[in-house]
C-alpha cells in the first residue's frame, strides 16, 4: 500500500520505488538535481503542499514531506493538485503538461528536454506507487 497522493507515506513508497527500480537507476544515472512538487490547492486539496526529492545518479537521497516554503531546490514543478492527479492517472502527459504550462517548471527547462527519458521514468515510478487519492 501506498497511501494516498499526497502524503508521507506515498512519498516514502516512491522513495523506496526510485532506489529499487534497475529501469529508473539505469535510465536517470546522469540526472543531477533535485525536485520539489509545489502542489496547489484545488479539487479535494485544501492546502498548499511542498514535496522535496533529492535525486542524484538514478537514486533517491532524500525526501521531506510539507517541506518550508523557502526551501530550495534545482527544479520546481507546480501545478494544481487536479493536474498532478491527471499526470499520476495518465490522463495527462508530463512533458505536455509542462510545454502547455499546466505544470509550470521552475529551473532549467533544457535540461529537462535534454532528460526527457529520465523524466518519463521517474513520472512511471510514481505512477506505479498511486492507487489513491483524496477523496477516494
Amino acid at each position: 500500500m501506498s497511501g494516498v497522493f499526497p502524503s508521507i507515506e506515498w512519498l516514502e513508497a516512491l522513495h523506496k520505488h526510485l532506489n529499487s527500480d534497475e529501469k529508473y537507476a539505469q535510465i536517470a544515472k546522469s540526472w543531477e538535481g533535485d525536485i520539489m512538487f509545489d502542489i496547489l490547492p484545488s479539487g479535494a486539496l485544501n492546502e498548499r503542499t511542498l514535496i522535496y526529492l533529492d535525486l542524484w545518479h538514478g537514486k533517491c537521497r532524500k525526501v521531506q514531506y510539507n517541506v518550508d516554503q523557502k526551501t530550495t531546490s534545482d527544479f520546481i514543478l507546480q501545478a494544481s493538485y487536479d493536474d498532478f492527479v491527471r499526470v499520476l492517472t495518465g490522463q495527462l502527459a508530463p512533458m505536455t503538461a509542462m510545454m502547455t504550462r499546466k505544470l509550470k517548471v521552475v529551473g532549467s527547462m533544457a535540461y529537462m528536454m535534454r532528460n526527457v527519458p529520465t523524466v518519463l521514468q521517474f513520472v512511471r515510478c510514481a505512477q506505479d506507487v498511486t492507487d489513491h487519492y483524496l477523496g477516494e
